[in-house]
């Protein structure tokens, strides 16, 4: 594995770890959103772990690849959802902020891959 697989794939864990942490500890600046786009409160603290789960199987998958694998996957398809969410509620100009997860960890996937 490359020099640059390792180093955007520890940074896009801390991104996506950090937009966990965010999610637990309830920032203003997420749950607001969350809650215009009509996601149940209930359903906040899964997402948080999802993207918890995630971030610890991308550095995983440093050690055991298919475990990084797994978890790209996995996070692909969670962002993908939230681009999906925020078109729904027309927020269109949020759009950009699931991408901004999202990229990174196709990056990381296809520097790892290669």
């Amino acid at each position: 594995m490359s020099t640059a697989a390792v180093v955007v794939t520890v940074l896009t864990a801390l991104w996506v770890g950090f937009s966990a942490l965010s999610v637990f500890i309830r920032a203003k600046w997420v749950v607001e959103p969350l809650a215009e786009y009509g996601v149940p409160r209930a359903a906040w603290p899964w997402l948080g772990t999802a993207k918890a789960l995630g971030a610890a199987g991308l550095l995983a998958g440093l050690v055991v690849p298919p475990i990084g694998v797994a978890a790209g996957i996995g996070l692909v398809v969670y962002f993908t959802g939230a681009v999906v969410t925020v078109l729904r509620a027309r927020s269109y100009g949020h759009v950009p902020f699931p991408l901004l997860y999202l990229t990174p960890v196709v990056v990381a996937m296809v520097l790892t891959a290669a």
